[in-house]
Order: C-alpha cells, then sequence, then structure tokens
C-alpha cells in the first residue's frame, strides 16, 4: 500500500485558457524540421534571417505575443542564442535546430511562469518556505520516484567513475541533483507520472528517476558556463520544472511507455514536455493541481 500525505498550501496561480498550444508545437517542429533540410542548420547567419521571418507566423505569434517579453523580445533572446551558439558534448542541443526547437518550446514555459520571480541564488532556494526538502520526504517513505545527489567532491566523482566503469548501465549517465529541494506541486505529479510509469513498464524497471529539478539562477549560469543548454529565464528556475531521466530506460525497455506517460500528461494540458534527448524537460501549467495528496493512493491514476 503507498504511503499518503495531505499536499499543504502553496497552489499555484489561477490559469487562464490562451494561445493554441498544439498548433504552437506543431509550428515549431515543422520549423525545426525546415532548418535540419536547409542550409540554415549549418549558418547562423542565415538561421537568424529565417527566424526573423519565421517567428511571425500567427500560429508561433500567437504565443510569442503573450511571454513577458513579447514577440520582439523572443525573437531577440532566440537570436543570441543563436549567434551563441556552440556545439558541446554536454548540451542537449547536439545541433543548431535542436537549439531552436528547445528554446521555442521554453516559451511555452515562459508564457506560463515568466512573470513568476526567479531564485536568484543557491541559498534562495535552500531557504525558500515554498520548497520542499527532497531527502526528508525519501526518508519518510513519501517518494515514488529515485533522484541521487551530484557528487561534490573529487572523491565523490571518482567514486561515481569507478562505478560507471565497474557497473555500466546501473544507475543513469548524470550528474544528480545540485538542490534536493522541489514545490509541492512538482512532487505530487511525478509521484503521480512514477505510479502511472511503473503500472505499465515492464517487469523489473526501476522507479521513474528525476535528474533535475529547483535551480538558482546562479547554478543556471554555471551550467551555461559549461557548455549545457541551460535558458534563462527557465521554469526551474522558479520550481515549476523537471528533468526526467529517458535514455537509461531504454535498457529495460520501457523508455517508450515512459514517453506515452508524459506525452499523456501534455495532451491533457496539464504539462508542457520537451524532449531533451536523455532526459525530458517537464513543466507543470499554473492552476493545475494533482489531487490532494502528495502520493497518491494505490490504483489511483494509473
Amino acid at each position: 500500500m503507498l504511503v499518503t500525505t495531505w499536499l499543504a498550501g502553496g497552489q499555484a496561480a489561477a490559469y487562464q485558457p490562451g494561445p493554441d498550444l498544439p498548433a504552437y508545437r506543431d509550428a515549431v517542429t515543422d520549423l525545426a524540421t525546415s532548418f535540419e533540410h536547409s542550409g540554415a542548420a549549418s549558418s547562423t547567419r542565415l538561421a537568424a534571417r529565417v527566424l526573423s521571418r519565421r517567428l511571425s507566423d500567427p500560429e508561433l505569434a500567437d504565443v510569442l505575443a503573450q511571454t513577458p517579453s513579447g514577440c520582439a523580445g523572443a525573437l531577440e533572446r532566440l537570436l543570441l542564442e543563436v549567434r551563441g551558439y556552440r556545439p558541446s558534448l554536454r548540451s542537449s542541443a547536439a545541433s543548431l535546430p535542436a537549439l531552436i526547437r528547445i528554446s521555442l518550446l521554453a516559451q511555452i514555459d515562459a508564457l506560463w511562469w515568466g512573470r513568476e520571480p526567479a531564485y536568484p541564488t543557491d541559498a534562495d532556494v535552500l531557504d525558500s518556505p515554498d520548497l520542499l526538502d527532497l531527502d526528508a520526504l525519501q526518508r519518510g517513505g513519501l517518494l515514488l520516484f529515485r533522484y541521487r545527489h551530484q557528487a561534490g567532491s573529487f572523491v565523490g566523482r571518482a567514486a561515481r567513475s569507478v562505478e560507471r566503469r565497474a557497473l555500466p548501465g546501473r544507475r543513469p549517465m548524470t550528474a544528480g541533483l545540485w538542490l534536493a529541494r522541489a514545490r509541492p506541486q512538482a512532487v505530487a505529479l511525478l509521484n503521480q507520472m512514477a505510479a502511472q510509469f511503473a503500472s505499465v513498464a515492464p517487469p523489473g524497471t526501476p522507479p521513474l528517476w528525476v535528474t533535475s529539478l529547483a535551480r538558482s539562477v546562479e547554478h543556471q549560469r554555471r551550467l551555461r558556463a559549461l557548455g549545457y543548454a541551460a535558458l534563462l529565464p527557465s521554469s526551474h528556475c522558479v520550481g515549476y520544472a523537471a528533468d526526467v531521466e529517458m535514455a537509461w530506460f531504454r535498457r529495460f525497455g520501457a523508455r517508450e511507455a515512459l514517453q506515452e506517460v508524459l506525452q499523456e500528461h501534455q495532451r491533457s494540458g496539464d504539462v508542457n514536455v520537451i524532449d531533451e534527448g536523455q532526459a525530458w524537460h517537464v513543466c507543470l501549467r499554473p492552476g493545475v493541481t494533482y489531487g490532494s495528496r502528495l502520493v497518491p493512493v494505490a490504483g489511483a491514476g494509473t
């Protein structure tokens, strides 16, 4: 039987119906695909020219106009990303079209949460009364998903390296959480997804694995400096996003099952999902609650 507990306050702001997000996602896919089959995929100058023209398409403009910076600001930020793009093995944006796709889909997050104050520093994340301590929840048996902390010392990183060589595939190839904090709504959603995933995954599949949750702007900038595609503004920096491991579940024949769970939540309008390769980004929509319990009752919502 699953342990249950009531959610404590902190509901998101009321959600108002907005633009046609499925049409926007289709338009983003079409735009990224056109880049992959054109010279714009290898030329930041040509990419900037095409973007300046295509972002006025109604399906794209209707969403971008409602982000905090509007169409012009969204274009300016995207052009900065394009012009500054450098391929990196660490980045989820393996190509320029991938960067454009990820950046444009992240504008849905900005539409939802771009006006919320971000956590400036790591200390702000750790001290926030709106965030739950995952370690305490884990000790209390209140998490249905798994995670691990980022190794914070040379010895810890060396131990991880030894583990990867001795037991390849035992755990995902991910650094881990920098700060183990999350909003109650994010925990409730991830627990619900974990329960749904467990009900459809092949026998022997490990639980859902979360690679990132709440972050500070300070940490987001550190990630950018290291070559990761860590966009700013980010819904991670207001606590309403998570990254979920995907690639590792191929070894268990469970990746497609997890993909369906995530996409079903997106089809329901509960979340924004971005395929970032090894891990998929999940952002909660404002106003959505995931039941009155942090951990779902056994058999419910699966």
